[in-house]
């Protein structure tokens, strides 16, 4: 099941402080998975204290098994259980394990509290820039349906638009790709007047799904560093 060569891989490409053992991604959801049908009357305090105890010992996988977990079972959570998601955010230090939770666990919470998006305001401004690519992709799903608070996360994108860390410039892209399919005008609207100031990352990625013409007109104003007109 486990390898030392994917270990030692997979702890090289994600740049990891974590103990890493090498059991494949499938591997860990086939073992999340089976635990959580073993134990079907798991409970909101069982979840909270497995997740907890699982963390702690720094081994990517038992990690990435906690996360599996929270996503099968977020129903479970509540508006309070922010408090344990914010120490795995500012303790994972990987996108591997962040943007699971950011986009299933947290996203399904702020969907059923919308007081929790008090939280992703506090996050989108916090020093951890963990903490501020979740408050961007919690906002994710939704949109992706053509629902969701693009208003917010503009907002967020807005003040960490000319950031330095990849990571955020990736994500502020990635989102405005994947919303692009039901809110191209938005995704224009804002972008157009700031494409110059924006970073490759950001921009290669965000114009993959609009109409051509509007491509070619962001991609010239980044590579010029000219606001359109």
């Amino acid at each position: 099941v486990a390898t030392p060569e994917r270990a030692a891989s997979e702890k090289a490409y994600l740049k990891s402080a974590l103990k890493h053992l090498g059991v494949t991604v499938p591997e860990t959801r086939r073992i999340a998975k089976a635990f959580l049908k073993a134990n079907p009357d798991l409970d909101r305090a069982g979840l909270r204290a497995l997740v907890r105890a699982l963390w702690a010992g720094g081994v990517f996988e038992l990690r990435s098994v906690a996360v599996e977990m929270m996503n099968a079972r977020s129903r479970l959570l509540e508006a309070a259980d922010v408090d344990v998601l914010e120490e795995m955010l500012r303790d994972a230090h990987t996108w591997a394990l962040v943007d699971s939770l950011a986009t299933n666990v947290i996203a399904d919470l702020v969907e059923r509290y919308p007081a929790l998006n008090k939280t992703l305001d506090r996050w989108s401004e916090d020093e951890d820039f963990w903490l501020r690519r979740t408050s961007m992709l919690a906002l994710l799903p939704p949109m992706r349906e053509g629902r969701g608070d693009f208003a917010r996360f503009a907002r967020y994108a807005d003040t960490m638009l000319e950031e330095k860390e990849f990571f955020i410039r990736k994500a502020i892209g990635w989102i405005l790709r994947d919303v692009s399919r039901h809110h191209a005008d938005d995704v224009w609207t804002w972008l157009a007047p700031r494409a110059h100031r924006a970073s490759g990352v950001t921009v290669s990625e965000a114009v993959k799904r609009l109409p051509r013409t509007r491509a070619e007109a962001i991609l010239t104003a980044y590579r010029t560093k000219q606001p359109i007109a």
